[in-house]
């Protein structure tokens, strides 16, 4: 009667391990790598993009096999959640694999473009030009960020020595719901050669990150005359 119960026994215990490893080789089981959308920020902002596996034996571990992830950002590898204030606009290439627990384990990895916008931007509105000896344009601010923010724009002209003359400064609270804004600048800083510089450098009171953008004349710029 033991031997039979132990027969059994063994028979129901291989028809249970038969069972798991079946569900195991079900295609419903198979392990795959899944990413929500939409995949682009502001840098600056704080973002969470979780990366989920379907399918395959829990837990799971992460990793990056190729490209890299925006500065700022992390891969946790034991939830597979991608986090972090993103600081340098681009567009980021990179793979994401992950590692199940079966046996052997399962691994499965998917291809993954996070974009990262600017959150200011400033560009040539009037390219700056000569009139007699004043030095003139303008440029307009963009604010992309969806808050208000602290915002001081300069520009400069440098001579070939590197000497710096003011053409503009303007600081003002940018709102969020403001798109644009034109700042005009002009002035006589002497005959010379010029590159001429506009910064724009912006700040959120609740947020520590400084948004920045530039941009400068391709070409010299000469004035001839007082």
């Amino acid at each position: 009667m033991f031997a039979v119960c132990g027969v059994v026994l063994s028979l129901l215990g291989s028809w249970h391990l038969a069972k798991e490893q079946a569900a195991a080789d079900d295609g419903s089981s198979l392990l795959m790598v899944t990413v929500p959308a939409p995949n682009t920020v502001v840098a600056g902002s704080k973002f969470t993009f979780p990366v989920v596996a379907t399918g395959g034996v829990q837990p799971c571990s992460w990793h990056l096999t190729e490209g890299r992830l925006p500065p700022g950002l992390k891969l946790h590898s034991h939830t597979g959640v991608i986090s972090g204030v993103p600081a340098t606009p681009g567009e980021y290439h990179f793979t994401v694999a992950v590692t199940d627990s079966s046996v052997p384990p399962r691994s499965a990895q998917l291809a993954v473009t996070i974009t990262v916008t600017a959150g200011l931007i400033i560009d040539w509105k009037q390219y700056p030009e000569v009139n007699g000896s004043i030095l003139s344009g303008s440029v307009v601010v963009s604010n992309q960020t969806g808050h208000s923010i602290d915002l001081t724009v300069i520009v400069v002209a440098v001579n070939s020595i590197g000497r710096a003359t003011a053409l503009g400064y303007q600081h003002f609270v940018m709102p969020a719901q403001q798109a644009e804004q034109v700042i005009p600048f002009g002035s006589g800083p002497g005959p010379e050669t010029y590159v001429v510089h506009a910064d724009a450098i912006g700040h959120r009171k609740s947020n520590p990150y400084i948004f920045r953008a530039h941009k400068q004349t391709s070409d010299s710029i000469q004035i001839t005359e007082f």
